[in-house]
């Protein structure tokens, strides 16, 4: 599942627009990027936005894997990931 930070309709649109193959979560209100502690009130080129972030939540609700970036152009590597996946 994804979360997406942004109005409801835009992310509806574009949910259409890519055929993403899997759920999102619209969070208006930023209420889990806080409680993930990945929203931030003022960035370099923006304010009220997430840090680039991936967790993997197990069955159990226990965090995995967490990737919480320090810039907005930053993501952890497939390579990583499928390590993390495995």
């Amino acid at each position: 599942m994804g979360v997406l930070a942004q109005n409801r309709e835009a992310v509806r649109r574009y949910v259409e627009e890519t055929g993403l193959p899997f759920d999102i979560l619209i969070d208006e209100r930023r209420d889990v990027l806080r409680a993930y502690g990945v929203w931030h009130r003022i960035g370099l080129d923006a304010w009220n936005i997430s840090r680039p972030a991936v967790c993997l939540v197990n069955q159990d609700g226990t965090i995995a894997y967490s990737f919480i970036a320090d810039q907005q152009k930053e993501f952890p590597t497939q390579a990583e990931l499928l390590r993390a996946i495995g």
